[in-house]
């Protein structure tokens, strides 16, 4: 068990989080969330002893180990990926000369009753428990299956670290750090850095870990498959919640509702005792009950309410004209870099309106083929673009190309045309940049804040083909949110490379996986192809257990039936999902419409033209007829739901 206790820290005079404390126990899964800047990276930093708080202790147990991978590390190795690997391994490798040590110390003794002997036998026993523990006899096998998972193959082993991105010396790390086998592990951010098979696969990695894990993530499908608990960071305090991230949310939603009750009673007792102060302040009849609410006063415990915005986002683009129908055709599509081929004889097409999601592991064509359709690279083959296609481009570097001494403002006004530019303000709040935001300069904002400001840009112009090439690195939840939002409203054709499943989730109609220089498509959006991959996967691996042993093919088959069942279940438990997602969308823009409708019905003298037409009354008796029918609907749905969540 690991004990943080009332922790506080300072930043410019002003407290971080102040006497804070929870435990982390054993086999905990925690999610470690907060808005940017509320400190969840200082405290893991605090824990693993980085840095030192204000006040306050952290308490781990004695022998036991932390493990951190931070957000991003400056890496410079010149050593082969498995032997960077190994370096994972120095703790066994020291066990490994201590047991040899103790062994031989102890064969030489003879006095088995003293105490020395026995704190010699109890290390002896103690470091072979902990050499087991973290597998010292299997490092090999272990280091390679950990280094496929993460996407690896055989034939990178023995390259150099410097031949890879940053990314992926970002995934040895993880791979080490993983192989340490840590008492406590702690992960800032792991999944920014991988696509989507290797996040599942360290997602089932995490679930099945020996030790406790706290996780920052900003991918909520990842918290959600991994954290049974949530630890939010807010207003300096810490609220434990036992649910993941997305009832986390519930919860937390609850929480600030009867803060704000509580908060605006406080306020009007706070006005009533200051009026009582300024009225009598005066008279000398009344100056010990004035002192004594000024006392009161000065000992209130205020209550904060974490200031975020829920207003919905109502952003909307400026559409450029309808494209043709088709708008990408592409025949014989291929790309060498070097000696080395990406991408090899590619065909499809694209339709006007469609949502396509790019996925497969990095390094496999996903941005070269974005970069070819944009004609930014060379290419073998032809790619044309259809009849009135506007492009709008979200390169990986997007942030990069903004002009660092222009202001927020002045970002969004330099490309604003047309009734847009009275607009931008708006704009700019429906993206989280309010108040004095606006003023900042570019450079001084923060990795969300410019990915935020260049996503505002691009939406701003008419474009009815957007490629979108990572947009959601660096955004928190409520940005994704905002972004999303957009997307949805968007009536044009998007092409969407991204591993975050939560965020590509309803955004795509078909998806292209990139493998082997090809691509394979799948209909539906992103769950669709996992489950699709999912079945393939089972299907190989049934064939490969009736080639090696046909004793076991009906139990295999009875597993088989059962996940596919189960799979179905899953697949319809979101088809319903949806289904009430979009019901509750009607049901909002209906109870939109009929409230209008009542506006006028109790102002006619306001709308006299609106008020006597027979068509506004057939109409607004329409929606209220259709608003019921709705929510009948709707609670079927409802019951469904429970129907399909209670099967076993």
């Amino acid at each position: 068990m690991f004990s943080i206790n009332n922790l506080s820290v300072q930043f410019n005079g002003e407290f971080l989080f102040e006497e804070v404390s929870f435990i982390i126990n054993k086999r905990d899964r925690v999610g470690l969330v907060g808005k940017n800047g509320a400190g969840k990276t200082t405290m893991m930093r605090i824990i693993t002893r980085q840095m030192e708080p204000e006040s306050g202790q952290v308490v781990i147990p004695t022998a036991a180990s932390v493990g951190y991978l931070p957000q991003e590390m400056k890496l410079r190795s010149t050593k082969t990926v498995i032997d960077e690997t190994f370096m994972a391994f120095s703790e066994a490798n020291e066990l490994e000369e201590r047991i040899e040590k103790y062994t031989r110390e102890i064969t030489e003794r003879e006095d088995y009753e003293s105490e020395s002997y026995q704190k010699l036998a109890e290390k002896l026993a103690w470091a072979n428990e902990r050499f087991a523990l973290i597998g010292g006899v299997t490092q090999q096998a272990r280091a390679e299956k950990v280094l496929l998972g993460l996407g690896f193959e055989h034939k990178d082993f023995k390259r150099s670290m410097s031949e890879f991105s940053g990314g992926w010396q970002m995934r040895v790390e993880l791979a080490k750090i993983l192989l340490q086998n840590p008492d406590l592990l702690l992960l800032d951010e792991p999944t920014n850095h991988l696509d989507i098979e290797s996040i599942q696969w360290l997602e089932s990695f995490l679930q099945d870990y020996s030790g406790a894990v706290v996780l920052i993530s900003h991918d909520r499908a990842f918290l959600d498959n991994i954290s049974k608990r949530t630890v939010e960071i807010s207003n300096g305090k810490i609220y434990d919640y036992k649910a993941n991230y997305s009832n986390y949310e519930v919860l937390r939603e609850e929480r600030l509702e009867q803060e704000m009750a509580q908060f605006t009673n406080q306020q009007k007792e706070i006005a009533q005792i200051e009026r009582f102060i300024t009225r009598f302040r005066a008279k000398s009849t009344k100056a010990k009950q004035v002192q004594s609410r000024v006392k009161l006063l000065e000992k209130m415990d205020r209550v904060e309410v974490d200031n975020i915005d829920m207003s919905g986002i109502h952003f909307r683009f400026n559409q450029a004209p309808p494209s043709g129908k088709i708008v990408i055709e592409a025949e014989n599509i291929g790309k060498k870099y070097g000696e080395k081929t990406v991408l090899n004889d590619l065909e499809f097409s694209v339709s006007r309106g469609e949502k396509l999601a790019f996925v497969g592991r990095n390094g496999e064509g996903k941005t070269t083929l974005s970069r070819i359709i944009i004609g930014e690279l060379e290419h073998t083959g032809t790619l044309k673009l259809g009849h009135n296609v506007v492009l709008g481009y979200y390169a990986q570097n997007q942030t990069e190309m903004l002009d660092g001494e222009k202001t927020v403002f002045e970002t969004l006004d330099d490309v604003a045309v047309g009734d847009v530019r009275p607009k931008i303000r708006n704009i700019l709040g429906g993206f989280l940049f309010q108040g004095e935001d606006i003023d900042k300069k570019v450079k001084v904002l923060s990795g969300g804040e410019k990915s935020r400001l260049a996503i505002a840009k691009l939406l701003l112009s008419p474009v009815n083909l957007l490629v979108l090439d990572e947009p959601t690195n660096h955004l928190d939840m409520r940005s994704k949110d905002i972004l999303k939002s957009a997307l949805l409203q968007f009536e044009g054709t998007i092409i969407l490379v991204s591993h975050d499943r939560d965020f590509l989730q309803g955004l795509s109609t078909r998806v292209f996986e990139f493998k082997n220089r090809k691509i394979k498509e799948f209909l539906g959006d992103i769950y669709d192809f996992i489950e699709s991959r999912n079945i393939q996967h089972l299907s190989d691996l049934e064939l490969a257990r009736k080639a090696s042993s046909s004793s076991q093919g009906s139990n295999s088959s009875d597993n088989k039936l059962q996940w596919e069942r189960r799979k179905e279940q899953e697949k319809e438990l979101r088809k319903i999902q949806n289904q009430i997602a979009r019901c509750e969308k009607r049901m909002a823009e209906l109870e939109e419409e009929i409230k209008k409708g009542e506006l006028i019905i109790s102002n006619p003298g306001d709308h006299p033209a609106g008020f006597n037409n027979d068509e506004f009354f057939k109409s607004y008796t329409s929606l209220k007829t259709e608003l019921q029918t709705r929510e009948s609907e709707w609670e079927g749905l409802q019951l469904r739901l429970e129907e399909i969540e209670d099967k076993p």
